[in-house]
């Protein structure tokens, strides 16, 4: 083996992907570790056989490799759903390559990501989200607490869409409550006797998100059945679309088709179906720099905005903190059994001078916690708050002090010091919009919220 030849094959075996090669005849001459992990199937059981002699359910005609074979085409972030020889079910999303030589076809190169968890923490996501909207535990406009001129403008538009059938945007930063005016817009207008469905669009890959909206076929890919997708499933009703700004673009213009021609193609289908769904989608960042981004198609944002609700942030309401914190006592109060009557003026003062970065989950988040730690106290003091309202901007004034000074930690414990200060400078930076400071730090957002869990910021 040539010194460039043992190159690659440490470069396939140390792939975090699954990697398959099958000769032109659709036997298998090469399968990584990864891909070995994906299926549950050692090598030695793989090697010199096809596709469908090891894997159950598979047919050629399904199979993305048989078919760069056949076709010399190239497939792209295929959708597979399969079973393995001892019944292990696996979804992936495949690449497949045909290797031409003098245009002769010699083999197939195959690329697997293991979405199977994935796929089944997606699915329960959408479930869950379904059961949820659609319980008792529904939002109106009376839960929507505050007396502000800025939110009563906002509530005033929400009411009028509600009557209305047009797709509503509703635009806020993370924590202002964007699902609560959706809800409220769905269950006090015209549809609200039929689903609500919501989708938060962060969590889910769009590969997988467009088979959960759209519904797919048998054949659509290897494994697929019949399955109604959540555009069926809301029917006469609203698809709440959360953060769409997580969508990919591809996916945006296949729903701008939808919002226009008022129908869906589930996967792998030739057929059309009506739909009669509105839409209301949440944006946490502002839709003209997204656009500018790259990140939110034009058209597809002024399809979606015909009617646009932008929703205060609470340093821009700060009249409203007074009724929500009573709002938010007395809800613990019965969940808690206490009997707190107010935060004090000291409180009330600290509370009238902050930002609130995190809006008003934030401010929700402060009472929970001063209310679990409170004894018997009538009254909300300062030694139950101030470490919560404070811990960001505090932190984040230290990044600049004694920078290169150990005091006595490790050096791990010195750079996971550093890395946290850094996190909590982006975070305040963007007003602890998730989305802002991993962008700003270039790391994934699940990577920041990783981190932010792993050092208790928020």
């Amino acid at each position: 083996m040539s010194k460039v030849e043992n190159i690659l094959l440490s470069l396939l075996e140390n792939l975090d992907v699954g990697v398959q090669i099958v000769d032109n005849r659709g036997r298998t001459i090469y399968y990584n570790d990864a891909m070995s992990k994906v299926e549950g199937l050692r090598s030695e059981e793989v090697i010199g056989k096809k596709v469908v002699e090891y894997l159950k359910g598979v047919e050629e005609e399904s199979s993305t490799l048989m078919n760069a074979l056949k076709n010399k085409e190239k497939y792209v972030d295929v959708i597979q759903h399969y079973s393995s020889h001892y019944g292990k079910e696996v979804t992936t999303i495949n690449t497949t390559i045909p290797v031409l030589y003098n245009s002769d076809i010699v083999a197939a190169i195959e690329i697997s990501k293991d979405m199977t968890q994935l796929k089944e923490l997606s699915e329960k996501i959408c479930r869950l989200e379904k059961k949820n909207i659609n319980s008792k535990n529904s939002y109106t406009f009376k839960d929507i607490i505050g007396k502000s001129l800025a939110l009563k403008d906002s509530v005033n538009k929400a009411m009028r869409a509600s009557l209305s059938n047009s797709s509503v945007l509703v635009y806020g930063e993370t924590g202002c409550g964007k699902e609560l005016f959706a809800q409220s817009i769905h269950y006090n207008g015209i549809r609200k006797d039929m689903p609500f469905v919501a989708v938060n669009c962060a969590a889910i890959p769009s590969s997988l998100l467009e088979a959960m909206l759209f519904g797919t076929v048998t054949g659509s890919f290897t494994g697929a059945e019949n399955k109604r997708g959540l555009f069926e499933e809301a029917n006469g009703g609203t698809i709440l679309l959360d953060e769409i700004n997580s969508m990919d673009t591809t996916l945006q213009s296949k729903l701008l088709r939808v919002l226009q021609e008022c129908y869906i193609r589930p996967l792998g289908s030739n057929k059309t179906i009506d739909t009669n769904v509105r839409i209301i989608a949440t944006l946490n960042e502002e839709p003209e720099k997204l656009i500018k981004e790259g990140k939110l198609r034009k058209d597809f944002y002024y399809r979606i905005s015909v009617i646009r609700i932008d929703v205060p942030p609470l340093r821009k309401r700060k009249e409203d903190i007074d009724v929500l914190v009573k709002h938010f006592i007395n809800h613990y109060n019965k969940m808690l059994g206490k009997y707190v009557s107010d935060i004090d003026e000291e409180v009330r003062s600290m509370f009238m001078n902050y930002e609130w970065p995190g809006n008003i989950r934030e401010l929700k988040n402060t009472i929970e916690y001063a209310m679990n730690m409170i004894d018997n106290n009538l009254y909300i003091s300062k030694e139950y708050v101030e470490n919560r309202i404070f811990k960001i901007e505090s932190a984040a004034l230290e990044v600049t002090n004694d920078a290169f000074d150990l005091r006595g930690l490790s050096l791990e414990e010195y750079k996971d010091n550093i890395e946290k200060k850094i996190i909590l400078n982006a975070l305040k930076r963007y007003n602890c919009n998730i989305s802002k400071a991993a962008a700003y730090l270039k790391i994934s957002r699940q990577n920041l919220q990783y981190k932010i869990k792993k050092y208790e910021l928020l």
